[in-house]
């Protein structure tokens, strides 16, 4: 399997995570922002099939700060708490500067065209977001982002293409955070909004307790369209 070792901008130390590699290189990249279990099967998975259809895809190790190598599931209640305690002590502003130095590597890997895209999931959502309004990443994706209301002032920041994929049951972001949000990015020219009526938080999550088979393949469909006319592949 490739690696990649990431140096962290303030100089606290270094990071991995998960990289995978396409068929045929160079090719543009993607950053595979994780959710709050880690970089688990779940993120490795995404990962393979980001690779598998032309894309250096790689997860960084978010978490490092904390925990080095955090890989748990959603399938049992402890691990769920765990999760809730390694979000609850994460600082989002300094995984926002290690996923940027995980871009600036990307753009320069031997791999890769230079172009580099971000998608995230649930805490990924809400980061790839933040890369939307605080980097100059190419293009960002955002799978029911948490607290993504709080970051409505810096919308005007937003310059590069965003998509953003918002589950109307999300049992984490009540409907008028959703509503105030869809209200702020409504109109701009960069923000592509996408509302999925009648499914919950983390509804493209195989094998997870709110998957839905439909609502994923639309929205996997829409993300993996974006990627290919932002990015190429």
């Amino acid at each position: 399997m490739a690696s990649l070792t990431i140096q962290a901008s303030d100089g606290s130390g270094s990071f991995g995570g998960y990289l995978a590699l396409p068929a045929k290189t160079p090719a543009p990249a993607i950053l595979v922002i994780q959710e709050i279990f880690g970089v688990n099967k779940v993120m490795r998975d995404l990962c393979d099939s980001y690779a598998a259809q032309g894309y250096v895809a790689f997860s960084p190790d978010l978490f490092w700060r904390i925990e080095p190598g955090v890989d748990i599931t959603d399938k049992t209640e402890a691990e769920w708490q765990q999760a809730f305690g390694y979000m609850q002590k994460f600082d989002v502003d300094k995984g926002v500067a290690d996923l940027k130095a995980a871009l600036a590597a990307l753009r320069g890997h031997e791999a890769g065209t230079g172009k580099v895209g971000t998608v995230g999931y649930c805490l990924g959502g809400k980061l790839a977001f933040m890369m939307a309004t605080r980097s100059d990443a190419d293009c960002n994706v955002s799978y029911y982002g948490v607290g993504l209301v709080d970051f409505i002032p810096e919308v005007s920041r937003i310059t590069r293409p965003l998509l953003v994929h918002v589950a109307r049951e999300d049992g984490f972001v009540p409907k008028d955070q959703q509503d105030k949000l869809a209200e702020a990015v409504a109109g701009h020219p960069a923000v592509t909004h996408h509302l999925y009526e009648g499914v919950d938080h983390a509804f493209a999550r195989e094998g997870g307790e709110h998957y839905d088979a439909a609502a994923a393949e639309t929205a996997n469909q829409r993300t993996m369209e974006f990627f290919a006319r932002h990015l190429g592949a």
